[in-house]
């Protein structure tokens, strides 16, 4: 039986039952009370819907009786040569990225940015703005935008001068001109963690570490009261730094401060944390336990060497006789910077007997430094200039009485010269009161990210750990 038929036969069923049904229901309410027409009123209604819902429901489908109709057409394919012309019709821009390389000139960067147009190198190598491009450093992001035929469109590049805030150079084509704009770039500042082991020297182990030179010389200079990193170091000291990097759309562009320092020397641990002062506006760099780590003395004047000679009674080099020397020699190779040890003044600058050329340093009334043989002084070693720890005040030379290159330093308390390897020297106060509970907040927190960073489980310290 089809579904039509069984369809026509549920209907006919039906119909007599529903014919009968204005008879059903006057009975029903002829001889009734009102409360039992009410319920016979509610009986009919349900069976109705129910009778009506039977009625519409749709039969399950047979699938043998759904027709089906195939329907087949030829669609005509784009021609592939006309999609090729109009491309090639189009004008097309092409960006290109690569970096400043050693040695490069203009035209071998362009090259390499596919740019072939010479009136763009003209332009670039005759505006005075444009011309940052030709002095761009080593490693430099240049990015060009060029036509299809290498017509320079655009031309991008960070410029990054020391702690400038870095610019944005753009030269733009307009027709057959061009323009040159300016705009700040975007830094992203990062803080970055990494730890080494000293094999050799310290800056074999920031390099093997990958940290930058210039966090290796601001460790020297934190550590530098402490540790004398001449005669001091021994294979197998390890040290953690945290410092800041700075960063433009993915470029490395400068490192910055070291906010973290520890290092372990002969298993004895230093530890620094830079710490602002809100009070006087500075900062300055402190050890876990509050107290600063800057003393009046720097342990060397030299950043890498070795003692030649300490402060002892020997036979004097040129003399031949025995005499007590009065000072540390610390062998290096000429011109090697030599730095001032304290804030203080110069009190004599010039050539001076046996010390050959020699600056003396009075940094109050009761300490002074000397420093001898120089190969020439620094342009701002003059007697009654100013200089402060760290300073660059002459370089490493053997003039005077000197066999070889070294430099010649005595440390005199009261004129009367010292062992500078041993002389204990102050420091500057330590944090106090409102200013310490602060400052354990921020060593806490490296304290530690420092334990994280050497893979340590030990228990936290007793200061509460700051959350970032």
């Amino acid at each position: 039986m089809s579904l039509k038929d069984k369809i026509i036969n549920l209907r006919s069923s039906i119909k007599p039952f529903f014919k009968q049904i204005p008879a059903r229901v006057y009975a029903c309410f002829a001889d009734s009370t009102p409360k039992s027409r009410i319920v016979s009123a509610s009986a009919v209604l349900l069976t109705l819907v129910a009778f009506g819902a039977a009625g519409v429901a749709p039969l399950p489908m047979d699938p043998d009786e759904v027709s089906v109709k195939a329907i087949s057409a030829e669609l005509e394919l784009p021609s592939l040569s006309e999609q090729i012309a109009k491309l090639e019709a189009q004008q097309q821009l092409y960006v290109a990225e690569d970096k400043m390389r050693a040695g490069d000139t203009l035209a071998t960067l362009l090259t390499r940015l596919g740019v072939d147009d010479d009136q763009a190198s003209n332009f670039i190598k005759s505006d005075r703005r444009a011309r940052a491009v030709l002095r761009l450093k080593t490693g430099t992001t240049v990015q060009a935008q060029t036509s299809n035929d290498g017509v320079l469109q655009m031309l991008r590049a960070t410029i990054a001068d020391g702690d400038d805030t870095p610019t944005n150079l753009l030269i733009h084509r307009d027709g057959d001109k061009f323009t040159v704009s300016e705009e700040s770039a975007t830094v992203e500042r990062r803080v970055e963690m990494h730890t080494g082991v000293i094999r050799s020297s310290l800056f074999a182990a920031t390099d093997a570490a990958d940290i930058p030179d210039s966090v290796a010389s601001q460790i020297v200079a934190m550590f530098g009261t402490n540790i004398n990193f001449a005669s001091d170091l021994k294979r197998g000291d390890h040290f953690n730094v945290a410092y800041e990097t700075f960063w433009q759309n993915g470029q490395f562009l400068r490192a910055g401060r070291i906010l973290a320092g520890e290092f372990v020397n002969g298993g004895k641990p230093f530890q620094a944390v830079w710490f602002d002062e809100p009070a006087s506006g500075q900062g300055g760099y402190y050890g876990f336990d509050g107290k600063s780590l800057k003393k009046a003395f720097l342990k060397s004047p030299l950043t890498f060497t070795r003692i030649s000679s300490g402060f002892s009674m020997r036979v004097h080099p040129i003399l031949g006789k025995w005499k007590k020397h009065t000072g540390v020699d610390f062998a290096a190779a000429t011109g090697t910077p030599i730095h001032a040890t304290a804030d203080g003044v110069i009190d004599f600058a010039g050539v001076e007997s046996g010390y050959g050329n020699v600056v003396i340093i009075k940094h109050d009334s009761k300490y002074s430094t000397v420093y001898a043989h120089m190969s020439r002084f620094a342009p701002t070693s003059r007697k009654g200039g100013k200089v402060s720890q760290g300073d660059v005040i002459g370089y490493v030379g053997m003039t005077g009485w000197a066999t070889g290159p070294h430099l010649h330093y005595e440390f005199r308390v009261a004129n009367e010269p010292r062992d500078p390897m041993s002389v204990v020297v102050p420091t500057a106060s330590p944090l106090a009161g409102v200013e310490l509970e602060r400052f354990k907040t921020v060593a806490a927190d490296i304290t530690h990210r420092f334990n994280l960073l050497s893979g340590e489980t030990a228990a936290a310290p007793a200061t509460k750990l700051a959350s970032k």
